[in-house]
């Protein structure tokens, strides 16, 4: 299935990903794709502050894996940036199978992991429009199909 949600600023952007915090369990995958400055980020700030994340969550960028555990989030995630990452014996050495065990997934630039993205991960693709607000494209699969859109 897929769907298409306008989201006209920031905020909004955050509130979706708060909406998402709302039903995500340990074991999900979030794809967020889009290029820089799209929104990924900031989608992945909402969703964690909704689980109870004080501070503001930096990028993963240089990290590549930025783990949050309780108690400071409701369940455990590994916020993922494979930006970097080119090399498929780099991405296999994050191990983000294990992560998948106990927590909740989230990647942006999924597209450097090819074709071997779970076929559990709701995929979220972030343009920009001309006016500045983003149109997000969800592929949402089997295991999303009752939690997508979130409320």
């Amino acid at each position: 299935m897929q769907t298409e949600v306008h989201i006209p600023d920031e905020g909004a952007m955050r509130a979706l990903g708060a909406g998402i915090a709302e039903v995500v369990r340990a074991g999900d995958v979030i794809a967020l794709r889009g290029g820089l400055g799209a929104g990924k980020t900031t989608l992945a700030r909402g969703l964690l502050h909704a689980l109870g994340l004080v501070e503001e969550a930096p990028s993963p960028s240089f990290a590549l894996v930025q783990p949050y555990d309780p108690p400071i989030v409701r369940l455990p995630v590994a916020h993922v940036d494979l930006y970097r990452l080119e090399d498929d014996a780099d991405i296999r050495e994050l191990g983000l199978d294990d992560y998948m065990i106990d927590s909740l997934v989230i990647i942006e630039w999924p597209e450097r992991i090819g074709d071997r993205l779970w076929d559990h991960a709701l995929c979220l693709s972030i343009a920009v429009a001309d006016d500045g607000s983003r149109c997000l494209t969800a592929q949402v699969p089997d295991a999303w199909r009752d939690r997508w859109p979130p409320r």
